[in-house]
């Protein structure tokens, strides 16, 4: 009886370190994989959900018969979902227009109202998820908007739970963290552990063409106006709270092809199906490191599941529609659906 849960929010957390071999093949460096899928929600912000509320509790700004509000790109909507059914507490998630219909299905399912908003807005537009959230915030009685990007219990909780996981699981013998940044707590939160447990390890932010952080890091302000990528869930059109510069080591931009590229490899090659935003925080660290003489080992954020993005990163004519793969790649590939039929044809001629 002793490994009985009192609920699923008691297994959020404790998710594998997983060795990465055949994608990486060829490097002197050793990558590893902090698959964060294992989460009961699919992804490394149920860590936080879990975290944010039960804090807002603590402080009595979230009571009994509340309402959760949140502006997401579909995880921490699923995580906080996942918190206010076990709680009892009504859900109110607004999320761009870009996100996947597997996600908008998810927080349904778990009896939460979606509110779709234009996704090419600028953060202060009226119409942004940023400020329609808080607008229905403010005018729905007894909500509490958790405010991801600049709640400080989102870092907090990386560098109470993620970062020692990390450590633990490597051994302490880690030279680079690598993952991508939305709000920011995961690599800022664990940036503060490991470096004061060993103040060499590296922590680099993969970052998507489009996005405005890489030239904050780099410039100090905006060079590259926000543009419009397709990789979910990281990078920015403003800078968050929680996205502490001063705990990086540097960022590395990556496209979309690349993270798409990737995105299909990882499940194909290591069987991890995870989400473009996991091949992108790879490609990142791939990048990152590919000059460097000495091998290292190199521990790379995956922070959802591929499961939320059938629709679009294994959809071939989605892949097709939006340039990321040339209609001669699947016209002959092996994983293609076929009837029976065609099968047994297939069959005869290749006797």
């Amino acid at each position: 009886m002793s490994e009985i849960t009192g609920s699923i929010l008691e297994s959020v957390g404790k998710t594998p370190m997983i060795a990465l071999n055949k994608v990486t093949q060829g490097s002197k460096h050793k990558f590893f994989a902090k698959v964060e899928y294992f989460n009961p929600g699919g992804s490394i912000k149920d860590r936080v959900a879990v975290s944010m509320i039960e804090e807002a509790e603590r402080r009595g700004d979230l009571k009994p018969g509340g309402t959760i509000v949140e502006a997401t790109s579909g995880n921490t909507g699923v995580g906080l979902a996942l918190v206010g059914a076990v709680k009892g507490y009504k859900c109110i998630f607004v999320m761009p227009e870009k996100m996947s219909d597997e996600k908008r299905a998810i927080l349904r399912a778990y009896g939460a109202k979606v509110v779709l908003t234009p996704t090419n807005v600028e953060p202060d537009h009226p119409m942004s998820h940023y400020s329609v959230s808080k607008k229905i915030a403010a005018e729905t009685p007894g909500a509490f908007l958790v405010n991801q990007f600049f709640n400080a219990d989102n870092p907090e909780q990386h560098y109470r739970t993620t970062g020692p996981e990390v450590w633990k699981q490597m051994d302490g013998k880690i030279d680079y963290l690598v993952g991508g940044a939305g709000t920011g707590g995961t690599l800022s939160g664990c940036a503060k552990f490991l470096k004061e447990k060993k103040s060499s390890v590296k922590v680099i932010c993969a970052d998507p063409i489009g996005s405005i952080l890489y030239d904050l890091y780099y410039h100090k302000k905006i060079v590259n106006p926000p543009g419009s990528y397709k990789v979910e869930g990281v990078g920015e059109d403003m800078l968050p709270g929680n996205v502490h510069l001063d705990r990086y080591d540097g960022f590395v931009q990556v496209s979309d092809k690349e993270a798409f590229d990737m995105t299909r490899r990882l499940v194909a090659e290591e069987g991890l199906l995870v989400g473009p935003s996991s091949a992108l925080a790879l490609v990142g660290a791939i990048k990152a490191t590919e000059k460097i003489e000495q091998p290292q080992n190199i521990v790379v954020v995956f922070a959802d599941s591929g499961r939320a993005y059938l629709s679009k990163a294994f959809n071939d004519k989605w892949m097709v529609e939006n340039g990321l793969l040339e209609p001669k790649q699947i016209e002959n590939a092996f994983n293609r659906v076929i009837s029976a039929e065609e099968a047994l044809n297939d069959l005869k001629n290749n006797r």
